[in-house]
């Protein structure tokens, strides 16, 4: 009995691979994400100090920081729609998601 469960788990080094948990592609999403958010907490804490201290804002300081959240709040989207699909792949390869 015990030979047939080595037989099979070199099988199954042989066909699998060697999946990395979490995949490179989730890595890359994950510390892209982890970028976008010192970003913005930079950001906010701009904003905060803006907030408290009255008259000290410059022309379109405040605006031009507003805008830059949103564009991080779409890139923060479009990395975790990445981190999702690579998580998937990845668990297709591992044989837990049934491939779409």
């Amino acid at each position: 009995m015990e030979d047939g469960i080595d037989r099979e788990k070199d099988a199954c080094s042989r066909t699998c691979g060697n999946v990395g948990v979490p995949s490179e592609d989730e890595l890359r999403a994950l510390r892209a994400m982890r970028s976008i958010k010192e970003r913005v907490r930079d950001i906010r804490a701009r904003l905060s100090e803006l907030s408290s201290v009255a008259g000290s804002e410059k022309s379109g300081e405040r605006e031009s920081l507003e805008k830059e959240l949103e564009k991080l709040r779409s890139e923060w989207e479009i990395q975790e729609r990445e981190r999702k699909r690579a998580a998937h792949v990845r668990m297709v390869l591992l044989g837990h998601e049934a491939a779409q």
